[in-house]
């Protein structure tokens, strides 16, 4: 049974990209080579509400590529899946192929 959660305000559920350790032709990959904390935006919530209760929405969508923070946010196990879910202002930035 699949599990979904939505997060609530102005959380973001990411999935974060794990970087190939070889190449299609078989050759290891240092670790240090590709360190881009980067991940695919699973789910986002509503977004949260200012002062006079006007909705602020989320600046990402779902299925975005995001530029994730070192350091922050709170892991989650779905289905022996890893999450983490972090707020609106952690997101650094969105990454565009």
């Amino acid at each position: 049974m699949a599990k979904r959660l939505i997060p609530t305000f102005n959380r973001i559920l990411v999935e974060k990209i794990v970087p190939p350790s070889k190449t299609s032709a078989g050759i290891l990959l240092p670790e240090k080579t590709s360190q881009l904390n980067s991940g695919k935006v699973v789910a986002v919530g509503p977004g949260s509400r200012d002062r006079s209760g006007n909705l602020i929405p989320v600046s990402v969508k779902e299925g975005d590529h995001v530029l994730l923070p070192e350091y922050g946010g709170s892991q989650i196990k779905l289905d022996d899946k890893e999450f983490h879910l972090f707020r609106d202002e952690d997101i650094l930035g969105i990454l565009h192929d």
